[in-house]
């Protein structure tokens, strides 16, 4: 399926030689060749469970995917996070430049919607609108970007479990619920019972995402990470380990991979991919 990814974002993101070619091959250079995908991953698995054809999975797969990449270039900004490395690669500023990296950010998000808008990702106009919708509230003020402004914010400060939870609900949790949401609307109508339950699947999933990254940060080396490994904590930024300790993020890890496997009971076999993706999340090494 990961194959299936790449081989969408290759035909869908601009080609390298058209004007401007620079931005172009920039935007491709952030996409292409790296990271995990968990996020199309879950598109796909969501819409399997909902019948949805393939090849609206692959529009929904690649916009929700250029979301992310998108959050990442701009993360690595030295005005954000201020990094040289990504998916074992330097990042888009290091390799092109802040100008060129800037503008491959917003040149992402806007193909996103681009994608959304211009194809039959759903049955009908009220679902593609949703969808878009959905997506635009998982990168906003009210999802990623204010999760991110939370973050930056955050930085010395010591926060409560539940603000770090907030935080992160928005910052990470937010595209990953909204990755499933659009791979569950492409589909065939489920009941609103069902769809809470994959919603409810969706937040676990995306809380035990965050709660592994900052285990590995504390225990994973940058060669096996593809990004610099304690960074969280040389910058002073809270996370689940300096909270809770590496004990206790573990075993939070696991109660949120049971919680998220309990909601696709009933589901069956076409939820068989979430709950693998679930514990592939929970139980991953990088």
């Amino acid at each position: 399926m990961q194959a299936r990814v790449e081989a969408a974002l290759e035909r869908l993101l601009p080609s390298g030689s058209h004007v401007p070619a620079r931005l172009h091959q920039a935007m491709r250079y952030a996409v292409l060749g790296g990271g995990k995908r968990v996020r199309p991953l879950l598109a796909f698995a969501a819409g399997e469970a909902t019948g949805a054809d393939a090849s609206r999975l692959d529009i929904v797969a690649s916009a929700v995917e250029l979301i992310h990449a998108y959050s990442l270039v701009h993360d690595d900004l030295p005005c954000m996070d201020d990094d040289v490395l990504r998916r074992g690669k330097p990042t888009v500023h290091v390799e092109y430049d802040e100008a060129t990296a800037l503008l491959v950010g917003d040149a992402l998000q806007s193909l996103a919607f681009e994608l959304l808008a211009s194809c039959g990702t759903a049955r009908d106009a009220a679902a593609q609108l949703d969808m878009i919708r959905a997506l635009a509230t998982a990168a906003g003020s009210r999802g990623m970007a204010g999760g991110q402004a939370i973050d930056l914010d955050s930085v010395g400060k010591q926060l409560t479990v539940p603000e770090l939870e907030l935080m992160h609900i928005q910052k990470t949790g937010s595209l990953i619920r909204a990755a499933v949401r659009l791979g569950a609307r492409a589909g065939e109508p489920i009941a609103p019972e069902r769809f809470e339950r994959l919603d409810r699947y969706a937040k676990c999933v995306g809380l035990a995402f965050q709660v592994v990254d900052d285990v590995l940060d504390a225990e994973a080396s940058t060669a096996t990470l593809g990004k610099t490994a304690g960074k969280d904590a040389a910058q002073g930024k809270p996370t689940y380990v300096s909270i809770l300790g590496l004990e206790r993020s573990r075993e939070l890890a696991e109660e949120l991979r049971r919680e998220a496997h309990a909601a696709l009971a009933g589901f069956g076999a076409p939820a068989g991919r979430l709950a693998g993706l679930a514990d592939f999340i929970v139980l991953r090494k990088f």
